[in-house]
């Protein structure tokens, strides 16, 4: 088995595969070759910036420091015109607790009750980051447009997915393939961005 050559700062089982899947095609580097966090028992930091920039940078910073290889990190989550931009950062903790999906899709709904369809606009958006052992860093956003439903709808993805619906989509993030969503998604984007610069640290190491 090949060791280690780039850890993802998630502990998150989705989020690996996810980005697994979306640097697929990075030359110079193979799937077994990339692990998260979990798998090398990486740091869980706190996550005190306040934006997803800072975040980003925080989590890959820390695993670097724990792995010494290339580490990256991402940060991302909802922002809602009418809500000023929130949950912005505080998305996986909207309702009081990290990671609770359903009981932040229910708050966020609940305070959305009354918000008309034309105002209910918002967008997932995501800092990426690369830092490597040297104490080079680089830092790539994504932005996935759509409208907030009243419902949620659709089994797939994660997080607030099944009440996002993109800009020029009838279906729910949710509801696309996971192919569908990496070609679109805010991840997505910010990863793509980051890949030529992921490339250039592993051949330089």
């Amino acid at each position: 088995m090949s060791s280690p050559r780039l850890v993802l700062a998630t502990h998150n089982a989705h989020k690996v595969a996810e980005l697994r899947a979306i640097l697929a095609d990075l030359p110079r580097l193979a799937a077994e070759e990339i692990v998260g966090a979990g798998d090398v028992g990486g740091p869980e930091p706190v996550e005190d910036g306040v934006t997803f920039a800072e975040n980003a940078l925080i989590k890959a910073r820390a695993l670097v420091a724990h792995t010494g290889i290339a580490a990256v990190a991402d940060d991302s989550g909802l922002a809602v015109d009418v809500l000023g931009g929130a949950p912005g950062i505080f998305s996986a903790r909207w309702a009081g607790r990290h990671g609770d999906d359903q009981a932040n899709l229910d708050l966020l709904l609940a305070q959305l009750s009354e918000v008309r369809a034309e105002h209910r606009g918002a967008a997932f958006v995501c800092a990426a980051a690369l830092v490597t052992s040297d104490g080079h860093e680089h830092v790539e956003t994504g932005q996935l447009r759509g409208r907030l439903l009243t419902a949620p709808r659709g089994q797939g993805g994660f997080g607030y997915d099944p009440i996002l619906r993109p800009d020029g989509e009838s279906r729910s993030c949710a509801e696309l393939t996971p192919a569908e969503k990496n070609a679109i998604s805010h991840r997505g984007q910010a990863f793509r961005a980051l890949a030529p610069h992921i490339s250039a640290a592993l051949l330089a190491g």
